[in-house]
């Protein structure tokens, strides 16, 4: 069986250092416009990643046969063909989950994030880095996604992980955590406006985090 060698700076920019939602703040729609809940977000970030990992390895293997003129437009060709499967399996095996999600599945092409990856990593390096490299970016979106989406369920519902039925099925619906009891909910952490709010007070905690870490490294 073939050793998997995995590069642990890749993951670690991918995740922290080089993280496309807050670094780069890339792929900001989806953002704002699902990360209402915390299943929501996990959906999308799931089907970000996978795209992430499959487009950045087929663009790897290929890269040696594109053309640098049309390099772009084949990238983008590639992407969308990797949305569409994605959109079809979610379509067949997370119905009700792919209806809340809606037009941001196949929006995925479009997100600035992939595109990126494929033109400054996948397309310069073997695909044995480009898929971890998919792998990490991915990750890091989908982690900024969940820690959004939940944030944003709490302050507006009170609740975390409702309706995680339409990812895992009818066993986990127990898995829906009252944290807040009695809670009437605050409209404005639900709606496009929360979602900037929340997202600059997580991306001021990254910045303090790393302040921190720069003047303690070994902290």
């Amino acid at each position: 069986m073939r050793k998997i060698n995995l590069d642990r700076q890749i993951f670690k920019n991918g995740l922290w250092h080089n993280n496309q939602a807050f670094v780069a703040l890339l792929g900001l729609c989806p953002l704002l416009a699902v990360s209402n809940t915390a299943i929501n977000s996990l959906g999308l970030g799931l089907a970000t990643t996978f795209t992430l990992i499959a487009s950045n390895v087929i663009i790897s293997k290929l890269r040696n046969f594109i053309p640098a003129e049309i390099r772009l437009p084949l990238f983008v060709l590639i992407i969308a063909c990797v949305v569409t499967i994605v959109e079809l399996l979610m379509k067949a095996w997370f119905y009700q989950l792919y209806k809340i999600l809606g037009i941001f599945i196949p929006l995925i092409v479009t997100n600035c994030v992939i595109l990126a990856r494929a033109e400054i990593y996948a397309a310069k390096n073997p695909p044995e880095k480009a898929w971890q490299d998919g792998l990490a970016i991915g990750l890091g979106f989908t982690l900024v996604l969940l820690l959004l989406g939940g944030v944003r369920e709490v302050l507006g519902t009170g609740v975390l992980f409702s309706h995680a039925d339409l990812m895992f099925g009818d066993m986990v619906k127990s898995w829906q955590i009252s944290v807040i009891d009695n809670y009437s909910g605050m409209l404005l952490a639900i709606l496009p406006p929360g979602a900037f709010i929340s997202l600059g007070f997580l991306i001021a905690l990254k910045n303090l985090l790393d302040e921190k870490f720069s003047k303690n490294p070994d902290s």
